[in-house]
């Protein structure tokens, strides 16, 4: 079994329901993009990971163990752990501070803090400024950080690119990478698609709370999956 493994998912807020018979399988190592257009429920989808949406129906399984009916720091203790959308840095807390809330769940493996300094420079440079004085690109370096301190099995990223140079972009792309290249698996959620093509191995296409279009990333310029993109 793959080590994520998604079965009918559905799941809202309160008797909202937004996302409908989702099924996704990642494996460990794999890198996969989510990608649709806003409302899509792509990010609905990773936070049902943590219970923070409303499960009707379907399952979540990571490492073999269901998710669903679980507090909601099981997911970091079982390997899966989330870099948001907007980066949800601490304020009143340093970088370092900030770093080190991520390895919270005590979880054993490679991301160590001088491993995520290794990979991040600039965060070693700033780890006792508040996180806040950092610029937006540094920001989004270390909410990944923060992630990667859980030592996840798989990585979730919702947005990254997001409010960021092509410059920047560039940068965080070789940092997929080598996450990646290190053995842990990427589950992204993006409309970059530059950024897509360059991470991902596979990818899936959301819409209306839906997996409408699935496929290689090497394929996703052809007509067919263009076609699922702009839907």
């Amino acid at each position: 079994m793959s080590f994520i493994h998604v079965r009918g998912l559905r799941a809202g807020y309160g008797k909202s329901v937004v996302l409908r018979d989702i099924d996704l399988d990642i494996d460990e190592g794999e890198s996969v993009a989510v990608v649709g257009k806003n409302g899509a429920g792509k990010s609905t989808l990773l936070l049902s990971f943590f219970g923070a949406t409303t499960v009707s129906g379907g399952s979540i399984e990571v490492g073999g163990v269901a998710l669903q009916k679980l507090p909601a720091y099981r997911a970091a203790m079982q390997g899966v752990t989330l870099s948001p959308q907007g980066r949800m840095i601490l304020p009143h807390l340093t970088v370092g501070e900030n770093l080190l809330l991520g390895a919270a769940c005590r979880r054993k493996g490679p991301w160590t803090p001088e491993a995520v300094f290794k990979l991040f420079p600039v965060l070693r440079e700033r780890r006792d400024k508040m996180g806040m004085e950092l610029s937006g690109g540094q920001q989004q370096m270390l909410a990944v950080g923060r992630a990667l301190l859980g030592n996840p099995r798989v990585l979730l990223l919702d947005e990254p690119s997001e409010g960021l140079s092509p410059v920047l972009v560039d940068e965080l792309a070789n940092i997929f990478n080598k996450i990646r290249a290190a053995g842990t698996g990427v589950l992204m959620v993006e409309q970059h698609l530059k950024l897509v093509r360059r991470v991902s191995q596979r990818f899936v296409v959301m819409a209306k709370g839906e997996i409408i279009d699935r496929g290689r990333t090497e394929d996703i310029d052809s007509e067919q999956h263009r076609a699922a993109l702009a839907f």
